[in-house]
């Protein structure tokens, strides 16, 4: 308990210490959150002049494929706000011998690389995801209920953790080969066909997006049961038990990595 303490202790304390950086850096700050914004604004004007060519995408019209795409980015700026530092990891830091500063401080190795530095330009994802759902609900015809609200807000956390599942279970392979960055970039681009309806993919892509690399999980079946109702069991249990199952399994890969893990440096 008292280590529990600590760690949320130290959390709120590298959360103050990274807002206190972006307020000081503010053009940065800006840039970041305005060219996230750009980019996926850009998305969603190419999807609307496919929508003017065509009237429907196999069944998904314009207005249910832009609540999706805007559902999609609510998980994914969460994990990318709080957790993106993970990527670090991968890239450089066991490489250079540099992760050995988490080994010698009195917190949890994966709690740290996780929780040390917020990610600013998630912001722009969040605020498009959030406009786009607002901009679409109202020309949706959807049955609203307490319940249904009630289980889109709990997945909502459960989505965000596939992220970040796949990314300490590619970063941790840094331990054994000192550079893993690649593999997380192609694990993580997997993740761009979760903003469209999964059922417009060939069976070969929507078994990968589905059962293999899980990103439909973040967005598609969660926002379909939103959508029409539909078999909460699966939309929504079934996201539910593989962020749990995914996230066991990358906390494994981690802890055997750190045990595996010898200091390098260039």
């Amino acid at each position: 308990m008292n280590q529990l303490r600590r760690m949320f202790r130290i959390h709120r304390i590298l959360i103050k210490q990274d807002l206190k950086r972006m307020m000081e850096y503010k053009g940065d700050f800006i840039v970041g959150v305005l060219s996230m914004l750009i980019n996926q604004v850009l998305n969603v004007v190419f999807l609307s002049i496919i929508f003017t060519k065509i009237p429907s995408l196999l069944g998904w019209n314009f207005n249910e494929v832009v609540f999706i795409y805007g559902f999609s980015l609510i998980p994914k700026g969460i994990d990318h706000l709080f957790f993106d530092n993970l990527w670090i990891i991968g890239h450089f830091t066991v490489q250079k011998g540099e992760f050995d500063k988490y080994l010698t401080r009195p917190l949890n190795s994966l709690f740290h690389v996780m929780v040390e530095r917020l990610q600013a330009d998630a912001f722009g994802e969040l605020v498009v995801g959030a406009a786009l759902i607002c901009t679409s609900l109202p020309q949706l015809n959807i049955e609203y209920s307490v319940g249904k609200i009630l289980l889109i807000l709990i997945v909502i956390p459960f989505s965000s953790l596939i992220y970040t599942s796949i990314k300490i279970g590619t970063a941790a392979i840094a331990f054994w080969i000192k550079r893993s960055g690649n593999i997380t970039f192609m694990f993580y681009m997997v993740n761009d066909f979760a903003k469209y309806p999964v059922t417009i993919y060939n069976s070969f892509v929507k078994t990968i997006v589905t059962y293999i690399i899980p990103f439909a999980f973040t967005a598609f079946y969660p926002a379909k049961y939103f959508l029409t109702g539909d078999n909460p069991g699966f939309n929504i249990g079934t996201t539910v038990i593989l962020t749990l199952i995914l996230m066991l399994l990358s906390i494994f890969i981690w802890n055997k990595g750190i045990k595996a893990y010898e200091s390098a440096g260039s």
